[in-house]
């Protein structure tokens, strides 16, 4: 089980644990790609799917109005968002260093459109109530982003307390130090529930295609457009995303993103599938080996 889930239990008689009996089917789910034994650099190691949190009803992005602020890193965590069956909710803090904040959001409204978007400052404590519309009671949200933007202080705004730990800022950047090492699961005194993640140094997606055609709708609309339905995008006659890139109404910086998502999800489906081709002939082995098992024992009855 992971941080979120109902499970069904059964207290210890000495107060001091439970017995964990089952898990109940998860509503939602927020996950990624890890990789276990070797490592994605030298291409080895097992695919696995990683939940890390589970029945959220909202996922808080966090990104800093500082030198953290990344369109493309907002739209690979839109993506996995898109597709937890939970609502993506951006959240950009520290707008007490930006000195463009309007100027920010406006470029996350493009890269976000529906996706409510609110800039919050938790040093000034600024910005904050309009998150709690999000975060009713019964209602569960998780806070995801990258390390030293500020989820903690946030948390620490909301419950009233500080409660979490957090880091010291740098000088040179105005930002704190990575202090969350763990997942927590916190309850707000008006009953809504938040839960605490440490910082991801690296997002890789494990999704389907439908968190990419929601996060990058406009591109997915410009594509049915073009003029050969298997148009490659690239040097076709008639193709609607190079005029859109030529005249400047599609982002190339936006575009490369989508390409890098899109040969990410071509990357991790090779390897699902080659993964449930083993399993298959691994289920396949076994019922040759069963049959030939069944066979010896009936040449030994006569029965065969």
């Amino acid at each position: 089980p992971v941080v979120g889930d109902w499970v069904v239990i059964t207290p210890h008689t000495d107060n001091k644990g439970s017995t964990i009996h089952a898990v109940l089917p998860r509503q939602s789910f927020f996950s990624r790609k890890a990789i276990l034994g070797g490592g994605p650099k030298y291409g080895m190691g097992k695919t696995e799917e990683q939940v890390l949190v589970a029945n959220i009803n909202s996922v808080f992005l966090v990104s800093g109005l500082d030198n953290d602020f990344n369109l493309r890193r907002i739209e690979r965590y839109l993506t996995i968002a898109w597709d937890s069956g939970a609502t993506p909710v951006v959240v950009l803090n520290k707008s007490d260093l930006s000195e463009n904040t309007e100027e920010q959001v406006e470029k996350v409204e493009e890269v976000a459109p529906g996706v409510p978007i609110y800039p919050v400052s938790a040093k000034d404590n600024e910005g904050l109530d309009a998150l709690m519309q999000h975060i009713g009671k019964g209602q569960t949200v998780t806070f995801l982003g990258s390390s030293g933007v500020g989820k903690s202080s946030i948390i620490n705004c909301l419950l009233g307390e500080d409660l979490m730990k957090v880091g010291n800022l740098r000088k040179s950047d105005g930002r704190g130090r990575h202090t969350t090492t763990y997942r927590e699961l916190l309850i707000l005194p008006d009953g809504g529930i938040v839960i605490d993640t440490p910082g991801i140094r690296e997002l890789q997606i494990w999704t389907d295609e439908k968190g990419l055609e929601k996060t990058f709708g406009d591109i997915e609309q410009l594509a049915k457009v073009c003029k050969f339905k298997d148009c490659s995008h690239e040097t076709e006659p008639g193709c609607a995303i190079q005029k859109a890139l030529k005249d400047g109404t599609l982002d190339k910086k936006r575009y490369q993103g989508y390409l890098k998502l899109q040969k990410e999800l071509t990357h991790l489906k090779i390897r699902q599938d080659q993964k449930e081709t083993r399993r298959v002939n691994r289920e396949w082995d076994k019922k040759v080996r069963r049959y030939h098992k069944d066979m010896k024992e009936l040449r030994k009855k006569g029965l065969a």
